[in-house]
């Protein structure tokens, strides 16, 4: 049999009847089985596992040597012929015609014993990403993210980009990364907020997707420095129909994870339920007082503390919003109600589950002098506002928009303990490498 009459295939095509009789596989040996004459090799590859059996007698001795003595996590390519077998990885197994060893591996570092040390886990990142969970919640990460761009694709956002080099912040200083910039100190971009803002007047609907970074000192499962976000604006828009977009998205991204990524939810042991919208709506005086309840009582004008949010996330079965946070709790640019000068048109997305926050939104200030007002009375430097300001000058109708964090998405909907397994390389406070 001609080489050419083996057409390359992956395992989801092998899996799916879909590569005919005659293949040729290329990926990584994750595990391998040798008894006597017949060698079992799992090979993966981007899209899964495909079992490879190769028999002595039915291929050159060289390459029966190979298969035998091939190391785990050496990339490799086979040849040979499907035929079903229940027993293998989506019920399908490749009869090994020809086996070659395009790259060995040394010994694998990662044995049993070390796998057991999350922090030995990360510091071999770079490899243990090719574990079933790192790769499960990668994919299932990726299904969050295509359902973004699906989402405000077919309801008429327009996808910008906004400079990751800023000099305004959108959140606070506290939490600024300062860097040289030619002599002049700028700043990481906290979020794209403002640039989306500006965009407005062209777009109407507008959305980001791009890395954020906070210099937060927390190490708790749900902080992380460096981490991508989901972010969206629109003009003539209030805060009500701005949780609708919110639930949407959330319940877009749900359905594309159940809809594709059952195999990868099992390997991971997560029930996933398609939530119901409405989400329900929980007011920060009703958080506050169910927080009292549970012993985690905070001061009335403090954002809701990590532990405190945890128990009432923990109350809730489905994702849920807390809304009308006071003033002294967000950030200068949000609107306030007009009989409630002291509580804003804001609220976070919370998971259940003790997750916690996974997006923050609301109403922005759209007239000059209220902003420029709201800026003075926090004694902020104006000029370091000047532009956004001026928005306000030429046509900014009401608007609001939101943020929600990729990594606490993808943390929730994969059921991870930690937002550290919902990134590939994760920045914290402790961890700059791999």
């Amino acid at each position: 049999m001609g080489e050419e009459e083996f057409r390359p295939a992956t395992a989801a095509e092998i899996a799916a009847g879909s590569a005919g009789p005659n293949v040729e596989v290329r990926g990584w040996v994750a595990r391998k089985h040798a008894v006597g004459g017949l060698v079992f090799a799992i090979v993966r590859d981007g899209s899964g596992y495909i079992q490879l059996s190769a028999r002595k007698g039915s291929l050159k001795a060289a390459d029966f040597e190979a298969a035998k003595g091939v190391t785990r996590e050496s990339a490799v390519r086979a040849q040979g012929t499907v035929r079903s077998d229940e027993r293998a990885p989506g019920g399908k197994e490749v009869s090994v015609s020809s086996f070659e060893v395009v790259a060995k591996a040394e010994s694998w570092p990662i044995t049993k014993t070390a796998a057991r040390s999350a922090s030995y886990l990360f510091d071999k990142r770079h490899l243990s990403i090719r574990g079933p969970k790192a790769i499960a919640a990668m994919k299932i990460r990726t299904e969050v993210i295509g359902a973004a761009f699906d989402y405000f694709r077919e309801n008429g956002f327009y996808l910008i980009s906004a400079p990751t080099f800023v000099q305004a912040a959108v959140e606070g200083g506290s939490t600024l990364f300062k860097v040289d910039y030619f002599g002049k100190e700028a700043n990481l971009s906290q979020s794209a907020q403002f640039y989306e803002e500006a965009a407005l007047p062209a777009l109407q609907k507008v959305w980001i997707f791009q890395p954020a970074f906070r210099a937060e000192k927390s190490k708790t499962p749900k902080h992380l420095t460096e981490f991508w976000m989901i972010e969206a604006e629109q003009a003539f828009v209030e805060q009500s129909e701005n949780m609708k977009v919110q639930e949407e998205l959330l319940s877009k991204a749900v359905e594309r994870v159940l809809e594709n990524r059952q195999a990868e939810l099992k390997t991971l042991g997560r029930t996933l339920k398609q939530p119901e919208v409405p989400f329900p709506r929980i007011s920060y005086d009703e958080a506050r007082s169910m927080a009292e309840k549970k012993g985690l009582g905070f001061e009335w004008g403090e954002d809701v503390p990590t532990e405190a949010e945890r128990a009432v996330s923990l109350s809730q079965e489905s994702p849920f919003f807390i809304t009308d946070y006071p003033l002294s709790a967000r950030s200068f640019y949000h609107m306030t109600y007009s009989d409630r000068p002291k509580v804003t048109k804001s609220a976070d997305l919370i998971a259940p589950e003790g997750i916690g926050e996974l997006a923050t939104g609301g109403q922005r200030i759209h007239d000059y002098d209220e902003l420029m007002g709201r800026i003075r009375g926090q004694d902020l430097p104006a000029e370091s506002f000047a532009w956004y300001l001026e928005l306000r000058k030429f046509g900014m109708p009401p608007h609001s928009g939101f943020g929600i964090g990729v990594e606490r998405t993808t943390r929730w909907i994969a059921g991870l303990k930690h937002i550290r397994s919902a990134s590939l390389f994760p920045r914290t406070t402790s961890r700059i490498s791999p």
